[in-house]
């Protein structure tokens, strides 16, 4: 296996797993994964089996790990669970909070290791996966492509400190789903600026997960569809319907795959919803916390998905 190490920056740590056969002098991939609550980098990596992942297909796998060492009482950038803060504004925004924390880490990667930016990638779960998205939103420059498992749209909540300190804006719009996703779309089509790009996004989202209802997942679709729409230069609201859908039956989680295209007919998107699946890492080895290795594999299927796009 290839060397998996610790590293500090600015007060954070982050986890870098390097594959046994790159070489400096010949660019690999880049993908970022962000942990979900009550999980840290390790267990992350556990779960998923990213690392795994990455010996087989020679990519670099970099793990930021919340909470600052720094100033673990400041609501910005600290959380007694080990959550993102992906619902306080100062984290949604391009060179504030998390996402520019988030960048100075892949630039740090970058400026050590020989990647092509071309193929930089983001995916997380649940808080992680919002993040994932944010990262999307606030550096479509960077990003070639991002991950959402049981994850929640682009300004689904957008809290002030003090206003809200106990994030029970947050909590209802996770059990209930934001009230217009559309707008979610133009708020993040307005946030990309002039970086503005089109996004290939694969979202994993169970039927039966209780702490990030599922709906949230189809609101994820709808609001990077509308972003995409808008880029691409559409005008009102985006026709959110799958140009094919699929289901199949893995182990013993039964699925429907849905793929939406771009308007010159390409694969730009992908819906997983899976039946018998919480709150949980699709595919993931029961050595991690928040994983159902009896669901279609994520992982594998997120590489997929990005090296296709």
């Amino acid at each position: 296996m290839g060397s998996f190490t610790e590293h500090t920056l600015d007060g954070y740590n982050y986890k870098l797993y390097v594959p046994t056969h790159y070489k400096k002098g010949k660019p690999v991939p880049l993908m970022v994964m962000l942990h979900g609550c009550k999980q840290d980098p390790d267990d992350f990596a556990r779960g998923t089996k990213m690392n795994d992942l990455a010996e087989q297909e020679n990519f670099l796998v970099i793990y930021p790990e919340m909470n600052s060492l720094f100033n673990p009482f400041n609501p910005t950038d600290f959380n007694v669970d080990r959550c993102w803060n992906w619902f306080l504004d100062f984290n949604q925004h391009r060179q504030e909070g998390m996402p520019e924390i988030i960048k100075e880490m892949i630039d740090n990667v970058i400026e050590n290791y020989s990647i092509n930016s071309n193929k930089v990638y983001a995916a997380g779960l649940s808080a992680g996966a919002a993040m994932a998205t944010i990262l999307g939103v606030t550096y479509p420059d960077v990003f070639s492509g991002i991950g959402v498992c049981s994850g929640l749209p682009y300004d689904a909540v957008d809290v002030f400190i003090p206003v809200d300190p106990t994030a029970q804006t947050a909590l209802n719009v996770m059990i209930q789903g934001t009230a217009d996703p559309y707008k979610c779309g133009n708020v993040a089509f307005d946030e990309m600026g002039t970086y503005k790009r089109k996004m290939p996004v694969i979202v994993f989202h169970g039927i039966c997960d209780t702490t990030v209802h599922p709906i949230n997942g189809q609101q994820v679709i709808i609001q990077w569809a509308q972003t995409n729409f808008l880029i691409e230069g559409g005008q009102g609201k985006a026709d959110v319907l799958p140009a094919s859908q699929k289901s199949g039956i893995i182990n013993e989680r039964s699925y429907t795959q849905h793929v939406y295209n771009d308007k010159d007919g390409k694969p730009l998107m992908e819906l997983w919803m899976i039946d018998l699946m919480g709150h949980s890492w699709s595919g993931g080895s029961p050595d991690g916390s928040y994983t159902d290795p009896l669901g279609p594999n994520a992982s594998s299927l997120i590489w997929k998905f990005f090296s296709g796009v």
